[in-house]
């Protein structure tokens, strides 16, 4: 095979080389964070599917012996899930280990898992003729839930998998967390047909907590008493094995908007308790603080929480240090509210503030920094500002969409009236 040829095979693969997935180094991160917390237990369907991306983070990060191991991982993941040895499912992990041998110069082994790719799609075509298979969908559908804010093609891509194969549950499951996170991104929120569509899937899929919670967490704006639910459900989620997908962090939502915070805290500390070594468990327990403290003390908190609050916020920070933005943020936070640690959030935001960060982060560092100016140090004017740092950034996001509702509500009190209108007047429309 040619070189222009072997390219071209190379360019038609469906794998995540190919799918134009954001590879910006903070994101990534991020994300390698998100998927090492979902952890590897057996069971999860899923578990291809995160080694595989788990594997495209490490190369594009620059770990390429990990991302070998980590696609070699994947086949034999979804050999044991699906207990086959071959089928379509594999088309990707071999597209992505045809991708890694061609960039180490690997010219014959990559060959091979083209090969092999070409192999699988004779030997299991396409139940449609105009279009991919639909594990090649669910797969792409999967990792853009985590990768793009393209939403709807998320929800588009799982449609086109389940019309042509319906009967995988987890599929379906997916697809119904995408459409939640598509509505929670939109001014209509969970309406009932969605909610609907939660419940059948919720009966479909019985032992998914994560889906059970977010499902709680929707029934829970119909004004429905859900107390009784939400706690048994806290008992099943303490039983289950540690994951980002095991429901404790929807559910704590539930518990802090219906139930009460307090009562989130004590369910995120006794599952601390009972594992006391799991980073994501410690994240979730300094958020239930992090609300106590900012939302729901109408004075100072006592000395003992916030010791607590501020211990395992700078623990979090230390346990994610390729990914802190966000951490840090939460700590100043904290010592905002601290009688004996303000000049210590001033610190953080300087540091911040002076740091390399993409727009996106920008709008989000921007936009805190202005609260935290408006509320904390009571300067309204720097406060002004640094929310048209975040709005003028043109990238969508919920931050500057806020930064401009501050705005707007800052005009019509009258203060910095007539520059904060020409700013909005001359605003450009976001990119994204």
């Amino acid at each position: 095979m040619s070189a222009a040829h072997n390219q071209t095979s190379l360019e038609s693969l469906q794998c995540h080389f190919t799918w134009d997935l954001d590879r910006r180094t903070s994101f990534l991160l991020l994300q390698r964070d998100f998927l090492e917390d979902i952890g590897t237990e057996e069971g999860n369907r899923w578990l291809g599917h995160i080694y595989n991306l788990r594997g495209f983070i490490q190369y594009k990060l620059g770990f390429t012996e990990d991302a070998k191991s980590l696609f070699n991982k994947a086949a034999d993941a979804f050999k044991q899930v699906r207990n086959a040895d071959e089928g379509p499912w594999l088309v990707v992990n071999y597209g992505n280990l045809a991708w890694l041998h061609h960039h180490l110069g690997e010219p014959a082994e990559s060959q091979a898992y083209l090969s092999k790719v070409d192999a699988l799609m004779r030997e299991y075509p396409s139940p449609s003729q105009d279009e991919l298979h639909p594990e090649i969908y669910a797969e792409r559908a999967w990792t853009l839930m985590n990768f793009s804010k393209d939403r709807e093609l998320v929800v588009d891509l799982f449609k086109k998998a389940i019309r042509m194969q319906p009967d995988m549950v987890e599929w379906n499951t997916s697809y119904v967390l995408g459409l939640v996170k598509t509505h929670n991104h939109s001014n209509t929120g969970v309406d009932a047909d969605l909610l609907e569509k939660m419940r059948h899937a919720k009966e479909q899929d019985p032992e998914n907590l994560y889906l059970a919670a977010v499902y709680l967490l929707g029934l829970g704006k119909t004004k429905e008493t859900i107390e009784d639910e939400a706690r048994e459900l806290g008992s099943q989620v303490l039983r289950n094995p540690v994951s980002s997908y095991s429901g404790i962090r929807p559910l704590l939502r539930v518990y802090r908007h219906h139930i009460s915070v307090d009562e989130a805290i004590d369910l995120a500390e006794e599952a601390l308790k009972t594992h006391p070594d799991q980073r994501y468990l410690k994240r979730c327990v300094a958020l239930c603080y992090k609300w106590k403290i900012m939302f729901f003390s109408k004075s100072r908190p006592r000395p003992g929480m916030m010791d607590r609050a501020i211990s395992l916020h700078e623990e979090v920070v230390s346990l994610y240090p390729h990914s802190p933005l966000m951490k840090k943020i939460e700590l100043a936070s904290i010592y905002a509210k601290s009688d004996h640690s303000q000049d210590k959030a001033k610190e953080i935001y300087q540091e911040l503030l002076q740091s390399d960060v993409v727009h996106a982060d920008k709008q989000m560092l921007y936009n805190y920094y202005a609260k935290y100016l408006f509320f904390v140090l009571n300067e309204s004017d720097r406060s002004v500002q640094y929310h048209m740092n975040a709005a003028e950034i043109p990238e969508k996001s919920f931050f500057r969409e806020n930064s401009i509702r501050h705005l707007e509500k800052t005009k019509d009190r009258g203060r910095m009236c007539r520059e904060i209108e020409e700013f909005l007047e001359n605003l450009q429309e976001p990119t994204s």
